[in-house]
């Protein structure tokens, strides 16, 4: 059960690594904009906000591969953290912005905790 834990860890991490390059590097480009349902204005404009969302995103990620590398307590309580904020974030984030965060990033983030917590 750990080990699938970890993978979902570890899957959840690589799903916010890709958020991070979406938001900060991708963003105003024609698959940051299909990839977010925005127009060339708007991704331009929006830009610098998007940074700072792919910079969360990073943090996130890091905050997940440490839980990984960690050693026990630490690793545990790390990951239950940052699963637990990721999962707050998408379900404000599906309340206010778009329901597809929901699905994006509480979901896979929430199967992941449930793993964990089955483990520890």
């Amino acid at each position: 059960m750990q080990t699938a834990a970890h993978v979902l860890v570890a899957l959840v991490a690589l799903i916010h690594t890709y958020f991070l390059v979406l938001e900060m590097f991708l963003w105003d480009t024609p698959r940051g904009r299909k990839a977010f349902s925005t127009t060339a204005e708007f991704s331009a404009q929006s830009a610098t906000l998007a940074a700072n969302q792919g910079l969360y995103n990073g943090f996130m990620a890091a905050g997940l591969v440490w839980s990984l590398i960690a050693g026990d307590p630490v690793a545990h309580q790390a990951q239950i953290f940052f699963l637990s904020c990721l999962i707050i974030a998408g379900v404000y984030g599906a309340a206010t912005v778009s329901r597809k965060i929901l699905y994006a990033q509480a979901a896979p983030a929430a199967l992941a905790l449930v793993l964990v917590l089955a483990s520890g």
